[in-house]
């Protein structure tokens, strides 16, 4: 099924077309291959990123958006990813980026366009666990700036993932969440103040 990507918000798009028209922004970029790309890049598949702050065993909090990120292509794949973010002043380029989280992310995008049922592609970042994955969001109608993953909801870790969580392995929300819970709960040392 195909996915359905939300469109990014306007100023947001804008703002990564002028930073790649910038021969100073790409210069400067920390990223090697869009550098040295021979092809014109272009910014492709926009995802909302999404930060969860907490995971408890009562469930998880409610998702922050934190940017927008645009993979950039250079002839048949992504070279390097650009982050746009959140101003008083509106959407504004923050950086270019590559490594192995954009090879990831096109892959896992590949894996979400084979399967059976239509999800909407988002980020979800979780800090305290050093954890990007692909949100596969069941609801098409949402804009892809708010939410909270459903319990349908798919989560495909990118990676590098943590240790014991499978990179390119779909979980629903509701099965991840105990591994997430219990990995993201301090352990208590053996005579510690309860």
């Amino acid at each position: 099924m195909p996915l359905h990507v939300p469109p990014a918000p306007a100023p947001a798009l804008r703002s990564v077309l002028t930073a790649l028209g910038s021969p100073t922004a790409v210069r400067e970029a920390p990223t090697p291959a869009l550098r040295a790309a021979q092809e014109p890049a272009t910014p492709e598949l926009p995802l909302p990123v999404h930060v969860l702050e907490r995971i408890t065993p009562e469930g998880v909090s409610a998702t922050r958006l934190a940017g927008w990120r645009f993979l950039i292509r250079c002839g048949d794949h992504a070279v390097a990813a650009a982050e746009t973010m959140l101003t008083p002043d509106g959407w504004a380029f923050s950086h270019f980026f590559e490594g192995p989280y954009v090879t990831s992310t096109e892959r896992a995008l590949r894996q979400a366009e084979t399967m059976t049922h239509s999800y909407q592609p988002r980020l979800l970042s979780m800090p305290s666990l050093y954890m990007l994955t692909l949100w596969l969001h069941g609801d098409l109608s949402d804009d892809g700036a708010g939410g909270h993953p459903a319990a349908t909801d798919l989560l495909v870790p990118l990676a590098p993932a943590p240790p014991g969580i499978p990179a390119h392995v779909p979980h629903r929300v509701a099965d991840l969440l105990p591994v997430l819970t219990h990995r993201a709960t301090p352990v208590r040392l053996l005579g510690s103040p309860a």
